[in-house]
């Protein structure tokens, strides 16, 4: 087998030794070294395959130094490695035509495979990088699962392909969507949100495509629609889910023809948008329902990027808040520092409404303190009051919610009963362990149901007992 030459530019030598050895058992000839200075002159005198480098050297940047890089070797694959995990290493990496991106800690048969492939094929040298990042980058967030969504964003940014964004309301959907949109070659062009869930029914389609004077009662004048509004640059569909059936029907058609028609209008319009979607439904249930065309689903689901709770990377939420307090300040409230007891305090909530609630409990901590660092008792007492309004607020009318599920056009005829139980089965279960303290036992004896079956649908719909007994 023959021998291929590696160069790994690393000056953590635990890290470079455990490379090596991997790299070594697959039959690459690895070549090591930790400055910038020693690898251009082993690039001076040898031919490599494959460079691995890290980004912060002890006499430089590798990324900052990567065009020496290009002088010596142009078509040479780049892998990078980063313990620096915020999305401006993954962009920097993404703009200086890098193969592959590794935020540290990595999986060592992931970077294998990533040599591998990067042997197998020729370095595209015509690849897009001029992305400018202008101001700050929108996301924050050094968790694994943050380093999957930026590796996503960095991968699909200079490709106008399709992009369905997922996740619950509150994680930041639309700053993914922004981000993309920014850093993209459309970026010179117009990022046009609207919200399906906002629109009334009768209104979306005109809102989406515009209309003609007279199309119907009260179109007082022609309305350019969103499409039209977002013509060469990104169009970003929120809440997709909750589009009626019609409306889905003209979509399709749309970006399968790349044209519209306004509403009572006679002409196909020619529109060059880039679409972006996003829903906190689960869309698959949805379109074995009948609620959702699935060919939609599949034409908008070229790119999926599945946006994590706050819940499942808590190491995030220090970085957030100190964030928050910074843009707090910035609005005119107090400037305050938060300390690493109060940070604990706020890993342990449970975080229903994600990041956009971290923001408000934030601003509100930024508010109410009395001292400039907020302390593990402020940020304590005010989780107690949000969690005490959430158990106080008043139960729906019963009968009107039945109503307005029985009601609903939106839900195709006999999916009433599955939507309706996904809306009320988490409130349920959330009610009935607030009032038997967190005690799993006595919250399955009360329902009427298995213990075994509450706990599984306990992990299935995020619920944690232990946030329970503290809310007496």
């Amino acid at each position: 087998m023959t021998r291929s030459a590696i160069l790994l530019v690393e000056d953590d030598v635990n890290i470079a030794a455990i490379i090596t050895e991997a790299l070594g058992e697959e039959g690459f000839d690895v070549t090591t070294c930790g400055t910038v200075e020693r690898r251009d002159r082993l690039l001076s005198d040898r031919t490599f395959g494959v460079m691995l480098t890290d980004v912060m050297l002890e006499d430089g940047d590798g990324l900052e130094t990567i065009e020496t890089v290009r002088a010596h070797a142009p078509a040479m694959p780049i892998i990078v490695l980063s313990a620096q995990n915020t999305l401006d290493t993954a962009v920097r990496a993404s703009d200086s035509q890098a193969f592959e991106y590794f935020p540290k800690p990595f999986d060592i048969d992931e970077l294998v495979d990533a040599v591998r492939a990067a042997l197998r094929r020729t370095n595209q040298a015509g690849q897009d990088a001029d992305a400018a990042v202008d101001g700050a980058l929108p996301l924050i967030g050094r968790s694994a699962a943050m380093q999957n969504v930026y590796r996503l964003i960095t991968r699909v940014m200079h490709h106008d392909l399709t992009v369905l964004v997922t996740g619950e309301s509150g994680t930041g959907k639309e700053l993914v969507a922004e981000a993309i949109h920014q850093l993209g070659a459309r970026r010179t062009g117009p990022f046009v949100a609207v919200n399906a869930a906002a629109i009334p029914r009768d209104l979306i389609e005109s809102e989406l495509f515009g209309h003609e004077r007279g199309a119907f009662t009260g179109a007082v004048a022609q309305q350019i629609g969103k499409f039209e509004q977002a013509n060469g640059g990104t169009l970003f569909l929120d809440e997709i889910g909750d589009m009626p059936a019609d409306a889905q029907t003209r979509l399709l058609r749309t970006l399968q023809s790349g044209r519209i028609r306004r509403v009572g209008g006679r002409h196909e319009i020619n529109v060059d948008v880039r679409i972006i979607a996003a829903t906190n439904r689960d869309l698959e249930p949805a379109i074995r329902q009948g609620a959702f065309r699935g060919d939609l689903f599949y034409r908008l689901n070229v790119v999926p990027i599945h946006l994590p709770p706050l819940r499942d990377r808590t190491s995030d939420i220090g970085p957030l808040a100190r964030h928050f307090l910074v843009q707090a300040s910035q609005d005119g409230l107090p400037y305050r520092r938060i300390g690493d007891d109060a940070i604990t305090a706020l890993e342990r909530h449970d975080w229903p409404g994600n990041v956009r609630e971290l923001r408000n409990v934030v601003f509100r901590l930024a508010l109410l303190s009395r001292d400039e660092t907020i302390d593990r008792a402020a940020v304590t007492d005010l989780l107690r009051t949000v969690r005490a309004q959430t158990a106080d607020a008043a139960p729906p009318d019963l009968d009107r919610a039945v109503a307005s599920w029985l009601d609903a056009e939106s839900l195709a005829e006999g999916t009433v009963y599955h939507a309706a139980l996904a809306a009320f089965e988490k409130p349920l279960f959330e009610r009935t362990l607030r009032e038997t303290d967190g005690n799993q036992l006595r919250a399955a004896q009360r329902l009427g149901i298995n213990r075994n079956t509450l706990r599984k649908k306990m992990i299935e719909l995020g619920i944690v007992a232990q946030d329970f007994a503290q809310r007496r």
